[in-house]
């Protein structure tokens, strides 16, 4: 069967989910060893060969644009460190049919590269920041670099990249007692604060007994006063939205264990090993890359998305204080 004709099948699964976001991770490499993301024992770090081509990417990228793909985000490792990524961009927010692309990245070089992150075309990036203290930030990454992310943040800012979404992973006895603080960055600041739980995936350095669910993130920003919901916009991901009143920003929640949005995903992943996987929670991929590289066709290539789609669950089974049942390591997928 082939899925190259007039009126191309979108990507819709059996649950009736239609799929339209694409993650895209380009590289395993990163910066920094988060407790949360990086294996105990380190895991030995993809070949140059194994990863995907930028010109493989875009090809696959091309593949899910014809199939209803409409969003894509660039994400790692920390995609800022391969080289050649600001062309890469570049193809991709020229890439017709692409309505939104947007880049997730640690921060650390974030400033230097922002020039280059503007005239690619990118406006909406995410920073992931666990803390304001510099000793924490450092004991948490495993890098004393809080003043290059913030310096990366208020370069941003300038620029008038927009939203800027700072990604913050709540863990109880680490930085629980920042929260409020977090949060407050969003009251004079155009910043989009992001809560997000705790996943307990593959093996890393991070006890599950840290992990805060939303509930418990929203009675410790209680002090804050109440906070009014804000629409999500079409494009949108998970985040239930939230402002404090006369704020510049945003407040967020992204509950993946505690209120799973697994109904309304609209996301695949691909990995920078080239397999497309339809959910973050699940280790069921497809590989691409084998296929890409053994002369497939472009309606080889769309089928395996459809194969992908089938495999999507309707839900993940992740609990808390449960054990991984994911054996990947984040660091891997891409988030």
């Amino acid at each position: 069967m082939t899925n190259l004709n007039p009126i191309t099948p979108q990507l819709i699964d059996a649950c009736r989910r239609k799929l339209n976001y694409l993650r895209v991770s380009i590289t395993d490499r990163c910066n920094l060893r988060c407790i949360y993301c990086v294996p105990r024992d380190r895991i030995p770090k993809l070949a140059h060969d194994d990863i995907l081509r930028y010109e493989e990417i875009l090809r696959i990228v091309r593949t899910g644009v014809r199939l209803g793909i409409t969003k894509v985000r660039v994400t790692g490792g920390e995609p800022l460190v391969r080289k050649g990524v600001f062309d890469f961009l570049s193809e991709l927010t020229r890439m017709e049919g692409i309505e939104d692309v947007s880049l997730t990245t640690n921060g650390m070089t974030l400033a230097t590269h922002m020039d280059q992150i503007v005239v690619a075309g990118i406006n909406r990036i995410n920073v992931s920041l666990d803390s304001l203290e510099r000793e924490k930030f450092a004991a948490i990454t495993g890098r004393d670099g809080f003043d290059r992310v913030w310096a990366g943040i208020e370069k941003a800012m300038e620029k008038g990249l927009s939203p800027i979404k700072i990604n913050v992973v709540a863990m109880a006895g680490v930085n629980d007692n920042e929260l409020i603080d977090m949060a407050r960055l969003t009251i004079d600041r155009p910043l989009h604060v992001r809560f997000i739980e705790f996943m307990p995936m593959g093996t890393s350095g991070m006890d599950v007994g840290c992990q805060m669910l939303t509930p418990e993130i929203q009675a410790a920003l209680s002090p804050l006063g109440h906070l009014e919901p804000v629409e999500n916009g079409r494009i949108d991901g998970p985040a239930r939205r939230f402002r404090l009143p006369g704020a510049a920003g945003e407040i967020g929640f992204i509950s993946a264990i505690s209120h799973h949005f697994c109904s309304t995903c609209n996301r695949l992943r691909l990995t920078a090993n080239g397999q497309l996987r339809p959910c973050l929670m699940s280790d069921v991929q497809v590989d691409l890359k084998g296929p890409l590289r053994s002369g497939a066709t472009d309606a080889d290539i769309e089928n395996l998305f459809f194969e992908a789609i089938a495999k999507k669950p309707s839900e993940h089974h992740l609990s808390r204080r449960g054990p991984a049942q994911v054996s990947q390591q984040m660091c891997a997928i891409g988030g």
